[in-house]
């Protein structure tokens, strides 16, 4: 079994999409570990903020075919992908990592360098997983968050979305 970390964002009708992925990740994998949910503001274009979280599943499916019911999700939650990368979505879920795994595994980079780039992914995924070490770097990612927000403060708020946190931890 791997554990497996995934970014969920939107800024499309938020909380309905959230709702929804949170619903369909748990029915594919089981149980899942969900961070806090953080409203960020769009990163790279002009746009309504987001709301973030990342959630963790042990899995004995493949990259491949996780990524492929990842795209699925998406897909029934209308998202596009003929709308350029930095646009609104409905729904956004991205493998950050996959056990210990690295390099190109099944077409997907791992682990994701979203980890390192940006707070809405960070934060969280340091929220759920603190303790565990980035697999390239070998930093904890409570210490690499810690560095992160002492170089580059982001705005976060905290989301306190009870129906979604409470459904489904």
């Amino acid at each position: 079994m791997n554990r497996v970390w995934v970014s969920i964002g939107s800024n499309v009708e938020r909380e309905r999409h959230l709702r929804a992925a949170l619903a369909a990740l748990r029915e594919a994998f089981g149980e899942l570990v969900i961070s806090p949910i953080y409203e960020t503001p769009a990163e790279g274009f002009a746009g309504p903020p987001f709301y973030n979280l990342v959630a963790g599943f042990d899995t004995d499916r493949g990259p491949g075919e996780v990524q492929a019911r990842l795209r699925a999700i998406e897909a029934c939650n209308g998202r596009r992908r003929d709308t350029g990368k930095f646009s609104d979505r409905t729904l956004d879920i991205d493998i950050l990592t996959f056990g210990d795994r690295t390099g190109d595994v099944e077409g997907l980079r791992l682990p994701r360098d979203e980890i390192t780039r940006y707070a809405f992914v960070l934060r969280p995924l340091a929220d759920v997983a603190g303790q565990e070490r980035h697999p390239l770097l070998g930093s904890t990612y409570a210490a690499l968050w810690d560095r992160f927000s002492a170089q580059r403060p982001t705005p976060m708020r905290s989301v306190p979305l009870d129906d979604i946190e409470g459904s489904v931890s």
